[in-house]
């Protein structure tokens, strides 16, 4: 494995894992969001997660 590629891959998990993506663009050492949003992609299990927690907000404040 590279060293881009083991970034692309850090970025990517830890985003899965709900870590921030300004705390990743720190981690990374980058200046700013947008390099950090060209490493990581967004995993389906992480959208599927994040909408089920806006439903279940919505739900909940109704």
């Amino acid at each position: 494995m590279t060293t881009h590629v083991a970034r692309h891959t850090f970025a990517t998990f830890a985003l899965a894992n709900g870590v921030s993506i300004e705390s990743v663009a720190k981690m990374l050492g980058h200046t700013n969001v947008q390099m950090t949003r060209h490493y990581a992609r967004v995993l389906d299990r992480t959208v599927i997660r994040e909408m089920s927690q806006i439903k279940m907000d919505f739900h909940f404040s109704m």
